[in-house]
């Protein structure tokens, strides 16, 4: 604990209460003496500095606000009462002590203003600590409680992920299912540990600290002043040790890892059973929205078609906030933001196009990375050109590995499990597979910058 202790020249004297006048002139300053938080803790124990500087004027207030219960000891020495606390030797002196004795020229500190800095120190320790432990508190009874509720919706919501998938090819992935369920179950099991040893750890540190309050309270209410003072390096050591249990934090291994229920073949197999089974069942009321259809491309009549347009066949439409004016986007008719959507688009033989989905948001005018699908956060594509095949989001592109070239691509958007696929109808392939926390409803969003695609029912 930090001392402010006020260095005293006492001059000596023959008589004692000469010695007692010497004294008057001792200054306390620098001590911290404004009134605790913890009231009922430190009641009236501060005095004023004025009540501070002589042995009398501290003896009498001493009496009047209680702050001594008991007899004083006395100088072995001089047979006076142990009224000093000399910060030099650490130890309790008389006023003959600190003007003719052996701590003349020390620094001396009236008992009462020491005793008063004490438990000033001990009150303010006593509060950090129980707003430390109403933090850990907190904490136990909020954030852990939370993410353990939060464990149980996740895991929830895996296992009936995992067997909606299962469901649509049950003879075939009897075993996977088996394996991810396990896989589940371990990382359920798994985060299910770390919040048990963490509620245990801080409800350990929670009662530690409880504990060392209590002590401390005990030690600042009930200990004899001169027990006190002479008892700050146990003090501290309690102190330290509270100090050092430390403040909690959440970290990701609170949380249910989301991979432990994806299965490359399980997605595959459920976006067939999903395109191709026997309850197959498309969009079937998607089509282009209009009003999108940027000027570069032409609509057929059915709202399914978007072709490409030569400079020559263009011509400029009336102005729409929703027209993608620069590029040859559209987007479609149908806004999902729930349950599964799975729609297919055919290809043909253009060489320059891209399918996927975007938020309604994406910017519309102009002709920069804001418009442009794939170049954003705010679209999700699969592109070809030139021969190449890949997947856009943000700006980046992951190439793909396509045997063959597709003539017709279907998308699959399941909205609960957060997963956008791309998938090759004739050779039963995923082409690609995403899983975004997708945060507003999305819309169907092509480009075609050759020849023609059209939505197929």
């Amino acid at each position: 604990m930090t001392e402010e202790l006020i260095t005293c020249d006492l001059a000596s004297s023959s008589s004692s209460g000469d010695s007692e006048e010497s004294l008057n002139c001792v200054k306390t300053g620098g001590m911290d003496c404004e009134e605790p938080i913890f009231s009922a803790l430190s009641g009236d124990v501060k005095q004023q500095a004025g009540d501070a500087t002589s042995p009398t004027a501290g003896t009498t207030s001493d009496t009047e606000s209680g702050i001594f219960s008991v007899e004083r000891e006395l100088c072995v020495a001089h047979e006076s009462e142990l009224e000093w606390f000399c910060g030099t030797e650490q130890k309790l002196i008389c006023c003959h002590c600190a003007t003719v004795g052996p701590c003349q020229g020390h620094t001396v500190t009236p008992l009462a203003t020491r005793v008063t800095a004490v438990r000033n120190e001990l009150v303010d320790v006593c509060e950090k600590i129980q707003l430390q432990a109403l933090r850990i508190e907190k904490f136990i009874n909020q954030t852990l409680t939370a993410k353990e509720q939060k464990l149980q919706t996740a895991a929830s919501r895996a296992r009936e992920r995992v067997l909606a998938q299962v469901s649509a090819a049950r003879e075939a992935l009897e075993e996977e299912e088996q394996r991810l369920l396990e896989e589940v179950q371990r990382e359920e099991e798994r985060v299910e540990q770390c919040l048990l040893t963490q509620r245990a750890h801080w409800s350990q540190a929670l009662a530690s600290l409880s504990q060392t309050r209590s002590h401390l309270v005990h030690t600042l209410t009930d200990m004899q002043d001169a027990q006190l003072v002479t008892s700050v390096q146990k003090i501290a050591e309690r102190v330290e040790a509270a100090e050092g249990v430390g403040e909690p934090c959440d970290t990701d291994q609170l949380n249910l890892n989301p991979g432990c229920s994806d299965s490359k073949l399980l997605r595959g197999l459920w976006a067939t059973a999903v395109l191709l089974g026997p309850n197959a069942s498309g969009s079937s009321s998607l089509k282009f929205d209009e009003r999108t259809v940027s000027p570069l491309l032409s609509l057929s009549d059915d709202f399914c078609t978007l072709t490409f347009l030569h400079k020559k066949a263009r011509q400029s439409p009336q102005y729409d906030p929703a027209r993608f004016d620069c590029l040859p986007n559209a987007l479609g008719s149908l806004s999902m933001s729930s349950g599964t959507h799975s729609w297919v688009v055919g290809v043909g033989q253009s060489a320059a196009f891209k399918i996927g989905v975007c938020y309604s948001s994406l910017e519309r005018k102009g002709s920069g990375n804001e418009a442009r699908l794939g170049n954003n956060s705010q679209s999700w594509v699969l592109s070809h050109y030139d021969g190449d095949y890949s997947f856009c989001h943000g700006g980046n592109k992951v190439p793909l590995q396509v045997a063959r070239k597709p003539q017709k691509i279907g998308l699959l958007l399941d909205w609960p499990s957060q997963t956008l696929v791309f998938y090759e109808l004739d050779s039963i392939a995923v082409l690609y597979s995403v899983t975004h926390p997708f945060s507003a409803p999305l819309l169907p969003a092509c480009a075609v910058a050759d020849r023609s695609i059209t939505i197929l029912h």
